[in-house]
């Protein structure tokens, strides 16, 4: 079973490999079934079940939209049982000539030394103003 500190220095290398704009271990480590909840009303907001419609429908849409690498600063790192909560900002520019600088709350339920839920909350209105909806971007990649 995995404990706190497991779980904590899981996404601890996790966040410390978005910060320097790779992220390939958090891909990694969603389990096969993990769902990701981003909050909110905006065009993006509602779960995303499966590591293959995170990818597809989450990951990809999104980032065709910036212009450049992703990089995120993170802040603080809270771990209890197996959930986790980082507190980090992100900054990247987009294609539309936005920056697409976002405050977000993370929480995490790690199974298994696996990501299996994640609960995103970030500014919603800059979602909004920043990015095109996920649809819009799909019919532009094609």
């Amino acid at each position: 079973m995995n404990t706190t500190t497991d779980n904590k220095a899981l996404v601890q290398r996790i966040h410390a490999e978005l910060d320097e704009g790779n992220g390939q271990l958090f891909i990694d480590s969603l389990a096969d079934d993990a769902s990701w909840t981003l909050e909110g009303t905006t065009p993006w907001s509602r779960t995303y079940a499966g590591k293959a419609a995170i990818r597809e429908e989450l990951i990809k849409p999104l980032f065709a939209q910036f212009a450049g690498p992703y990089r995120s600063k993170t802040e603080r790192i809270i771990a209890e049982d197996d959930r986790v909560v980082v507190l980090f900002r992100g900054d990247v520019p987009t294609k539309a000539g936005k920056r697409y600088n976002n405050s977000y709350c993370y929480v995490y339920r790690l199974e298994g030394g696996k990501v299996k839920e994640l609960t995103e909350y970030f500014d919603t209105a800059l979602v909004q103003d920043a990015l095109q909806a996920p649809s819009a971007t799909a019919a532009h990649a094609g």
